[in-house]
């Protein structure tokens, strides 16, 4: 009885030691999973959208040695009297606007600060919108019409394949894919965790397997579309989406701080929403394409794709907001006015007709509740009027 005590006693402890080992071999993958598990949380959320490289793979979008062009400063502005309770109510963290390319309000919350690199969330669809553009241009895609395995045969047979790049640029892939970010076994989230254990996104996004639509028929909104659009620009130049982005539109826009993706373990860009930012820096780019593509005498998106991403293109049910090439539309459209748009309250806005940019970043954790993406745009609408 004794000795069997005691080989029991010695399996336990190699039992014991075997999980420490592991522990220790694994210990980054369990921070990085922990780390998901409390991104969201109310105490550390505003942190965490500004230090996201302290918790995930990631690396550099390299700003590239043009000097930094300053954004010039306007008249301060009196923005509306709900703007403040905007901010209250929706957790916001910074808000710029620009007028006519020049600064008028500039504020910082929940002690943040003009170099805090935050999180895009889906507004990091619209960078690589304009991307593809710049690679359609350059001839390294025939048509958007293309199947998308021309560029990724591992598609083939999965739920991408017979899908268009423009079905997959408009949301229209077909593919059934969870975007509940409140359902832990959701395939967004499921996705969140293949992320921070440095799995692979590729492989993620091939086993993908069921639709609910023929490509093209219905405009539904998945994320993973987006990652399909980065592998198709990956597939077709055989360039990685950190150092292209930053090659041809970063380092041309003057940025105060290099910018840089989350990544997944084989150091791929988690295009649909990794890109962080300042937000002196998100309004660069986004005055870039307020001015149709033109920044500092050098067309850098061609002016055509942006004319033709920023319309209501994809075919999205009556009543709900419209969609183009990675870019949203409120469902009453205007000419020239449209926006990116990521999870807990970031907006990049754009009212061409006013000359006016937005841009907000927030740690809103209650932004499924009522129509908050109706009530900013209508904010945004009259500071836009009220600017005048």
């Amino acid at each position: 009885m004794r000795t069997f005590g005691k080989w029991l006693g010695r399996i336990l402890l190699m039992l014991v030691l075997a999980a420490a080992v592991v522990g220790f071999l694994k210990r980054d993958e369990l921070t990085r999973l922990l780390a998901v598990n409390s991104l969201f949380s109310e105490g550390k959320i505003v942190h965490n959208f500004s230090n996201m490289n302290a918790a995930f793979l990631w690396r550099e979008v390299p700003r590239g040695d043009a000097p930094v062009i300053d954004l010039p400063k306007g008249p301060q502005a009196a923005l509306p009297s709900g703007v403040a309770q905007y901010v209250k109510d929706r957790s916001v963290t910074s808000m710029l606007v620009l007028k006519d390319g020049a600064i008028v309000h500039e504020a910082y919350y929940k002690d943040t600060t003009d170099t805090d690199l935050r999180i895009s969330w889906s507004v990091a669809k619209s960078y690589l919108s304009a991307l593809m553009g710049v690679v359609l241009a350059d001839g390294d895609i025939d048509s958007i019409d293309d199947p998308v395995t021309k560029y990724v045969p591992a598609l083939a047979g999965s739920a991408y394949d017979g899908a268009s790049i423009k079905n997959v640029l408009q949301m229209s892939s077909g593919v059934t894919f969870d975007e509940d970010y409140l359902d832990s076994n959701s395939d967004i989230n499921r996705m969140g965790r293949v992320l921070a254990l440095g799995g692979t996104m590729d492989g993620f996004t091939a086993a993908l397997s069921d639709t609910f639509a023929a490509p093209g028929d219905e405009m539904k909104y998945v994320s993973i579309d987006t990652h399909v659009l980065g592998m198709v620009i990956r597939g077709a130049t055989g360039r990685d989406v950190a150092s292209l982005l930053s090659e041809k539109i970063i380092s041309k826009l003057g940025y105060e701080a290099a910018p840089y993706y989350l990544t997944d373990g084989e150091s791929v860009a988690f295009v649909l929403g990794g890109l962080n930012v300042t937000t002196r820096d998100y309004a660069r780019f986004g005055q870039m394409i307020l001015q149709k593509g033109e920044h500092n005498g050098q067309q850098i998106v061609p002016a055509d794709w942006l004319a033709a991403s920023t319309i209501p293109s994809a075919k999205t049910k009556v009543g709900e907001l419209n969609y183009g090439y990675q870019w949203w539309m409120p469902n009453d459209p205007r000419e020239g006015e449209f926006y990116g748009h990521g999870i807990y309250g970031q907006y990049l806005y754009v009212n061409r007709p006013k000359g006016v940019l937005i841009v907000v970043t927030s740690a809103d954790r209650q932004f499924k509740e009522g129509d908050v993406k109706g009530d900013s745009i209508a904010l945004f609408r009259q500071i836009s009027e009220e600017l005048q």
